[in-house]
């Protein structure tokens, strides 16, 4: 039985033996298997390394080549359509501040429409007024210059003569102006063509002005409508909040046109005084220039307001120059620190250097338009966050009111100091 139990073994040993060298030979002689496994690897190293192109490839090829025309389409849409886009953004601020009047009527029983043209209306002749006070102030400067023009023509020539030594003469300058009648001709050459391009320009500002005027109008009178249009694309849980945010950039931007208003017309009445005090010609056309410009130009309106009737008392006299400009200056004050505050309080609540920040950004973003919408808008997204965000109750923490503690003692000890002198005076009496 051993003998035939080693015999056992040492067959299988010889099988297995024989199986080896059969692969091997198989694999020296290249097999099918071995082939197919080759061959899976070649293909698999030609799709990676170029052999071989992937099905996928040119698809997504196509598929970017179609996305970078899509991309390059909506740029050049956008760009093409970016002052549309500026206008409608005016004319929805402007609806925005002309809703609250129109809504009043509305519920009086005027239709929507008809408020809304007698609202335009009374802006349209606010400012046909304030246009034709400024005109006739301006026509009748230039007028009084051009025949002043010999006199300040003759004081500057002998100002020159004293101040520099020099002989010089109006004869003589007009000798070299005649000698240099080429270059005046050229420069008369671009005056006209400037003259164009300046007409070109006033015609399509009256353009985009018309334009926003009309669509100020539609969304103005159809107010309900569009917000129902808006909401309807919502769904129901998302319908609430944009009503509130509309209502929230209702009452802000409203606000802000109405204590503008109101403090134009105070500070109108308040130089118009002080103008008229002074003899100044065209009183009432300065005061309103100073009023509006003041009140509706950010952040520069104050200093362009305040230039014009200072020029103007220089051609009158110069010290009513001097006092024109303390006045504006000392009004300013009041204004910033009396009457702003109470007038804005409960409507366009805005810290001035957030109002400040946002004229700059909005500048850097649209321009002049820009500047104009810029504190309606920062006032509309302080009321919305404020609106949304939670804000908690902070504790007395001197690192956060630095100076707080001592300044309550030394009040407290003002106070006993007080109480103390009542107490001596009391028993002295």
């Amino acid at each position: 039985m051993t003998s035939s139990a080693e015999q056992k073994n040492s067959d299988r040993a010889v099988r297995a033996a024989g199986g080896a060298r059969a692969g091997d030979g198989a694999r020296a002689a290249g097999g099918p298997a071995d082939d197919a496994r080759s061959g899976g690897e070649r293909e698999g190293g030609g799709a990676l390394w170029g052999g071989g192109m992937p099905r996928w490839l040119p698809r997504a090829m196509v598929l970017f080549l179609v996305l970078v025309g899509l991309f390059q389409l909506a740029d050049w849409a956008f760009r093409q359509l970016i002052d549309l886009f500026v206008m409608l953004l005016v004319a929805f601020f402007l609806s925005l501040a002309l809703e609250p009047a129109v809504d009043r009527m509305a519920a009086r029983g005027v239709r929507r429409g008809v408020g809304t043209f007698l609202v335009f209306v009374a802006v349209g002749v606010a400012v046909a007024g304030f246009l034709a006070a400024l005109g006739t102030l301006l026509v009748d400067q230039v007028g009084k210059i051009a025949g002043d023009l010999p006199h300040l023509v003759d004081n500057l020539i002998g100002w020159v003569n004293r101040t520099f030594h020099q002989d010089l003469s109006l004869d003589e300058l007009q000798k070299r102006l005649l000698k240099d009648s080429g270059t005046i001709e050229n420069y008369a050459q671009q005056a006209a063509d400037n003259v164009w391009g300046v007409s070109s320009s006033v015609i399509g500002g009256l353009f985009q002005a018309f334009t926003v005027g009309l669509f100020t109008f539609y969304f103005t009178a159809e107010g309900p409508r569009v917000r129902r249009t808006v909401c309807s694309l919502l769904p129901p849980a998302r319908q609430g909040e944009v009503l509130r945010a509309w209502e929230i950039a209702l009452a802000k931007t409203g606000g802000y046109l109405y204590s503008r208003a109101l403090l134009a017309v105070v500070s109108a009445a308040g130089h118009w005084v002080m103008f008229a005090l002074l003899d100044l010609p065209y009183a009432v056309a300065l005061a309103i220039w100073v009023g509006v410009m003041s009140q509706f130009v950010p952040t520069i309106g104050t200093y362009l307001a305040g230039a014009l009737p200072v020029l103007v008392a220089l051609t009158v006299e110069p010290v009513d120059a001097l006092w024109v400009l303390v006045f504006v200056v000392v009004y300013q004050q009041v204004e910033n620190y009396l009457l702003h505050p109470r007038i804005t309080a409960r409507t366009v609540d805005v810290h001035p250097a957030v109002a400040f920040g946002a004229v700059i950004a909005g500048a850097a973003l649209l321009g002049a338009v820009g500047a104009l919408i810029a504190i309606p808008a920062a006032a509309t997204l302080q009321g919305f966050v404020g609106t949304y965000v939670r804000r908690y109750e902070v504790a007395t923490d001197p690192r956060i009111d630095r100076g707080e503690q001592r300044r309550a003692r030394r009040e407290l000890r003002r106070e006993a100091a007080r109480r103390l002198r009542r107490m001596v005076g009391g028993d002295g009496e």
